[in-house]
């Protein structure tokens, strides 16, 4: 299904079966304890980064709960969560969201997968999704965390939860997350859950271990594509010119990225310009390769698996990227990532890693929020047209090889 299909099921069937499945929920709480949280199961579908934002949290869960972590990710997204290994792959549920049946079927199978691994505790890690509220209501779990609504209009999601917890959208969501353990992990009820304070240390993220075998492997390919390539003596400024369907005003203009490119390429005698993507974009990204023109400057859209990006990572100099997964995967490893922000804000989203946000503020920035469901009406992105090459190139130029 595309994203405003999704979007318009959550609405139009959510909303209603919100509301039904409230009094299931409160019937089914009459015969239930709450426990203390041993089993708990996270639900994030939509968004790969997220997966990444909220490994502090499952850290936060397993060192000091000791619990055993679950997760429930769309089928496309689950390789985001081999990056750091967080949840063993046995513990983790995919939904396939190629269509209404098999997104059914699915949602019946997770039903019963919750109550044979005897999860007693959910986080809904989604913001107001109907949805992720009815898998995590109906999913037999005592505890069941996440944000609600309160007194904010337009953001039903039935009565699914025993810990209400209120979203702040003046914080990083990763302080959010971890807003919502410590709501789980709370000794008391509270209302709204969460009174507690998130600091900065709290939501460092882990690095990847990355081997040296892995590193040459990496390097072995980018010579497959650029035979004169030589490690000692050159390094690697990868591009990312893509962003997922979820939010395609996110994208940088593709002509902005080929004069960038070139501007890196005549300043660097010893750049190499590696263009990333998924094996779906490559022919995107070859089109970026004509036009620069460049025989230093390779498309590897499609040329590393998922897990291979934090080996490419570590054996690149820098990279720019829309505000889109690799912003996030990056953050895994030491890797300089330049991301450019346009219709959301790096306060709330920007990268846990060693990176840099480009945003130009515009007094319309950020205009998708939980409250829109990240849908904006804006069909021109003045906010990333307002961001130019020179700006980019003159950020990113103090680290460029020489």
């Amino acid at each position: 299904m595309n994203v405003d299909l999704m979007r318009k099921v959550d609405y139009y069937a959510g909303v209603p079966l919100c509301f039904l499945a409230t009094f299931i929920v409160k019937l089914s709480q009459l015969f239930s304890t709450a426990g203390k949280p041993k089993r708990v199961l996270l639900v994030e579908l939509s968004e790969m980064g997220s997966a990444i934002l909220v490994d502090p949290a499952m850290q936060k869960l397993k060192n000091v709960a000791g619990a055993e972590l679950f997760f429930v990710i769309f089928d496309k997204n689950k390789p985001s969560l081999k990056l750091l290994n967080s949840v063993e792959d046995q513990n983790i549920f995919t939904i396939r969201e190629t269509g209404i049946i098999p997104l059914a079927i699915d949602t019946l199978r997770f039903f019963w997968w919750t109550r044979s691994r005897k999860i007693d505790s959910v986080i809904d890690l989604e913001l107001f999704s109907r949805y992720s509220a009815l898998l995590t209501g109906l999913s037999g779990a005592s505890n069941r965390v996440g944000f609600h609504a309160f007194h904010n209009e337009g953001l039903y999601r039935g009565a699914m939860l025993t810990h209400k917890v209120s979203y702040n959208a003046h914080q990083h969501i990763a302080k959010s997350f971890v807003g919502l353990v410590n709501a789980l992990l709370s000794d008391k009820p509270e209302l709204p859950y969460s009174k507690t304070i998130v600091s900065d240390d709290e939501i460092k993220l882990r690095q990847a271990v990355v081997s040296a075998e892995q590193k040459a492997a990496i390097l072995a390919k980018i010579r497959e594509d650029y035979a004169d390539f030589d490690a000692t003596k050159q390094q690697l400024v990868l591009i990312n010119p893509n962003a997922s369907e979820l939010l395609p005003q996110r994208r940088w203009m593709k002509d902005r990225y080929a004069e960038l490119m070139r501007r890196i390429l005549a300043h660097s005698k010893t750049a190499i310009v590696v263009i990333t993507g998924a094996p779906a974009e490559r022919a995107e990204a070859e089109a970026l390769r004509v036009a620069v023109d460049n025989a230093r400057c390779i498309n590897f859209a499609g040329r590393v698996k998922f897990t291979e990006l934090p080996p490419l990572y570590s054996v690149s100099r820098l990279m720019v990227t829309n505000d889109s997964g690799p912003g996030h995967f990056s953050s895994v490893t030491p890797l300089q990532t330049f991301v450019l922000f346009g219709p959301e804000t790096p306060a709330l989203y920007g990268s846990l890693g060693n990176s840099t946000p480009i945003y130009a503020g515009l007094a319309c920035s950020p205009c998708v929020s939980a409250s829109n469901h990240r849908k904006t009406a804006c069909s021109d992105n003045v906010c990333l047209q307002a961001i130019s090459v020179d700006k980019v190139f003159n950020t990113i130029s103090p680290l460029l090889p020489a």
